[in-house]
């Protein structure tokens, strides 16, 4: 069972979260390559965002 374990834990630490060690490596050379994917999240949002106040804007009485 001890082994089950230690599978989940190398599975997170040496797979899943090796993008995160590639930034928090990269952070250190270059600040705004660290953060091209905070603002990838943020275009992202933004479009959605826009997205949603149009199909609202369809059920709007006032129309």
């Amino acid at each position: 069972m001890k082994d089950f374990f230690y599978g989940i834990q190398d599975l997170f630490v040496d797979y899943l979260f090796a993008p995160y060690d590639m930034l928090r490596e990269l952070q250190l050379d270059s600040w705004f390559g660290a953060n091209v994917v905070s603002w990838l999240f943020i275009a992202i949002f933004a479009v959605l965002f826009a997205y949603w106040m149009k199909q609202l804007s369809l059920f709007d009485p006032e129309h």
